[in-house]
């Protein structure tokens, strides 16, 4: 494998600065941020890095290649020119998938189709046989076209980023932890704050909060496609995941609250703290917001309340906004963060948002309401 990779984190649209600021944290140059990725230059440890670390990311893709492609000749010729067998083994399952967006190479079928068939013939050149079984490790091949521009790249991740290991997905989960990682990120909070999420339901908020406040890698607990690839050394993982470890903060007093009027949701927040490793940072209980009190004079909310989708559901979300108003009203040196699909929000909130940020939580087009509160005074220096 080359000494320099081009590697590209995959962003929701709105969070390509914050996915761009962690990739520039961990120490890697970005060289373009455009919509929907994050692509920077690096060795091959930091496919493991950017795995283990990223939290606001989707997925970490490895760039073969990239050109222009007006006929399906052209992706062809190109895509079988690039060094396919110095990545993929012999017996590695490679299928590709595909999208196009205002390209004359339009059907996407066709596409992976003919992307397929140039990666088989370049292999052919390199292991001399005329067949893949394709019962080996997975290198998931993409073929993206946009304006006529092709790229061709391989997941490196596997199940999305978001999945960190602790959380069954199998059920309706309003909130993906990346998107929860991010709203944190984005209220700028530090653990000597306080935090509380007064509807957190299974606890995504909070649970996200600690791993950041911990300093826990949000990919330490789960594994990835490109664990499995020969060119990328077991020690490669292995030192990527010691070096994690090494940099937990198991000292780290924090103040973080999660609480819920249901009580099944709460019950299972605490199950999903036990998982993440952060069961002790984290005070779950049931409560009802209008309950919502504390003796701190700062601290941040951060919550995902309900849209109000659902029909039938629009009085009560509209009561549940004003509860909050009322109630957020009464921590006013506070700041809050909410983040809702709702229209309204504010007329029902009952006040204008300092701030407001434009994000996707899966499909759904939604604003974060920012309200910023007073900012604690800095600590005195000894002279």
């Amino acid at each position: 494998m080359q000494d320099k990779l081009q590697l590209i984190a995959t962003a929701t649209f709105g969070l390509e600065s914050i996915v761009a600021q962690e990739v520039h944290d961990l120490g890697y140059q970005v060289s373009s941020v455009e919509n929907g990725k994050v692509t920077f230059e690096a060795g091959p440890d930091a496919i493991c890095r950017a795995n283990l670390w990223l939290r606001t990311a989707d997925r970490v893709r490895l760039k073969v290649g990239e050109f222009t492609a007006t006929s399906f000749e052209e992706l062809f010729q190109e895509t079988r020119s690039l060094p396919w067998a110095e990545l993929l083994p012999a017996d590695a399952e490679f299928p590709v998938e595909g999208k196009s967006i205002k390209s004359a190479l339009f059907s996407v079928p066709d596409c992976q189709a003919i992307v397929k068939k140039a990666v088989v013939e370049s292999m052919k050149k390199k292991y001399k046989q005329q067949w893949f079984e394709e019962k080996g490790p997975l290198f998931r091949i993409e073929v993206a076209l946009l304006k006529d521009v092709a790229t061709l790249t391989i997941d490196t991740s596997g199940a999305g980023l978001h999945k960190r290991g602790y959380r069954d997905h199998t059920g309706h989960a309003p909130l993906r932890e990346n998107l929860a990682a991010a709203l944190v990120l984005l209220s700028r909070w530090h653990p000597d704050t306080a935090l509380i999420d007064p509807l957190c339901g299974s606890g995504t908020i909070p649970l996200e909060a600690a791993l950041i406040g911990l300093d826990i890698a949000p990919g330490l607990n789960r594994t990835f496609a490109s664990e499995d690839w020969p060119l990328l050394p077991g020690s490669l993982w292995k030192d990527a995941r010691e070096q994690a470890r090494e940099r937990i903060k198991t000292n780290e007093q924090m103040e973080i609250r999660g609480s819920d009027i249901d009580e099944k949701a709460v019950n299972l927040a605490r199950k999903n703290a036990r998982l993440s490793g952060v069961e002790q940072a984290i005070h779950f209980q049931v409560q009802p917001l209008a309950e919502l009190r504390s003796s701190k004079k700062y601290g941040k909310i951060i919550c995902n309340p309900p849209y109000g989708e659902r029909l039938g559901e629009e009085r009560e979300v509209k009561k549940l906004y004003k509860t909050m108003g009322e109630v957020f009203g009464r921590l006013d040196t506070w700041s809050f963060y909410i983040l809702t699909a709702h229209p309204q929000f504010e007329k029902f909130f009952g006040r204008k948002a300092t701030k407001k940020r434009k994000l996707y939580n899966g499909n759904i087009k939604v604003d974060f309401y920012q309200y910023f509160g007073l900012k604690p005074p800095r600590p005195r220096k000894n002279k």
